[in-house]
């Protein structure tokens, strides 16, 4: 069948894939035929090919408190009720998702995001009423425009894991700790269509309060520590090989500073990046380097990720005051700051990248 009646086949997908990411879930009622079209794979490749494919960042952001003066920093509420918010890169728009179905009080708290083909996944974190440990996972669907529960993350309750996705399908977390704080070496994957988890290989060390990372077709679990060492970060790295299902040797030396690794990200190209006494620092050839100074309103730094070229930092001056964003081109190490509504300048918990 036709997809759009009296016109050629490839010439109705250009006009589907000019319809931006906000809108699938209304395409996607007109027909099953439209449906259908939007969720194939193929679909998204031919939106980034002709460079109609959308760059977003989804975050797990504080909401502000509305009864503030606007003379006063950002007041906390006594408990931070955080949601998903989005950020459009290219038009600098802010956005917000609807809650999780039985989470009425807010996401979870310290939950992971991961962006998965027209999906994201949330999973895990602190229930914001009782403060349990939470196994929980959900999956927001562009196509479906709506929330639905997955398969809970099996084993034992762990918080504070290294996460990270391959964009395609699954998503990869190791470490963290349990109930008790004992840090974990163990590892997990969730496929996302199939809404199954994996078990994954141990690690070779404990890793509480990692950061995980997936790039170049391999899984980074970096820094953390183990239990005996509460606080006291590692500088080591391991990689898991996806090809080949296992972990390489632990990197002792990777990071140049025993610290929390959460902003570390990593480029398009061999290069990480993270944040560092103010600097933004780059590992090239093997070896940590300033590369820019990170600008005055997001010294804090909360929220750090790479994409194309670019590099987002999301912070504040000093705490409590409100986070803004600013973006730092990569090759000229130019910023650019970003716009934001009030409303959208709450502290940033954790986020990911998404191209759809």
């Amino acid at each position: 069948m036709d997809l759009i009646p009296n016109l050629p086949n490839h010439i109705a997908l250009e006009c589907l894939i000019r319809v931006t990411y906000d809108q699938f879930s209304r395409v996607a009622s007109v027909c099953s035929d439209w449906k259908k079209e939007i969720k194939l794979p193929e679909f998204r490749r031919l939106r980034k090919t002709s460079c109609r494919s959308q760059k977003i960042i989804v975050m797990s952001q504080a909401r502000v408190d509305p009864n503030r003066k606007k003379s006063d920093v950002i007041k906390r509420f006594p408990n931070p009720v955080y949601r998903v918010t989005l950020l459009e890169l290219d038009t600098g728009n802010w956005s917000e998702l609807p809650p999780l179905p039985g989470f009425s009080n807010g996401l979870p708290m310290f939950c992971q995001l991961a962006a998965v083909g027209l999906n994201i996944v949330a999973m895990g974190g602190l229930d914001p009423v009782t403060w349990e440990v939470s196994n929980s996972v959900f999956v927001f669907n562009f196509v479906s425009g709506k929330w639905h529960r997955g398969a809970d993350m099996p084993g034992v309750r762990r918080s504070f894991y290294g996460c990270a996705s391959d964009h395609d399908r699954m998503v990869y977390v190791a470490g963290g700790h349990d109930e008790d704080k004992n840090a974990l070496r163990s590892a997990i994957a969730y496929d996302v269509e199939k809404d199954e988890w994996i078990q994954l290989p141990d690690m070779a060390r404990q890793r509480d309060e990692c950061k995980g990372i997936f790039h170049d077709g391999k899984f980074h679990v970096i820094g953390g520590y183990r239990t005996e060492m509460q606080g006291h970060f590692e500088k080591s790295i391991e990689v898991f090989d996806v090809a080949k299902s296992q972990w390489g040797d632990v990197q002792e030396d990777f990071l140049e500073a025993s610290t929390c690794p959460r902003t570390c990200t990593a480029g398009s190209d061999k290069d990480f990046y993270t944040s560092h006494k103010g600097d933004v620092v780059a590992s090239k050839h093997d070896k940590w380097q300033a590369v820019a100074k990170i600008p005055a309103e997001v010294c804090k730094v909360a929220y750090m990720t790479t994409w194309q070229g670019k590099l987002l930092v999301i912070g504040c001056a000093r705490y409590g005051e409100p986070h803004m964003a600013y973006v730092l081109d990569l090759e000229s190490y130019k910023w650019t700051k970003i716009e934001s509504q009030e409303k959208f300048s709450g502290h940033v918990q954790s986020g990911c990248y998404l191209e759809i």
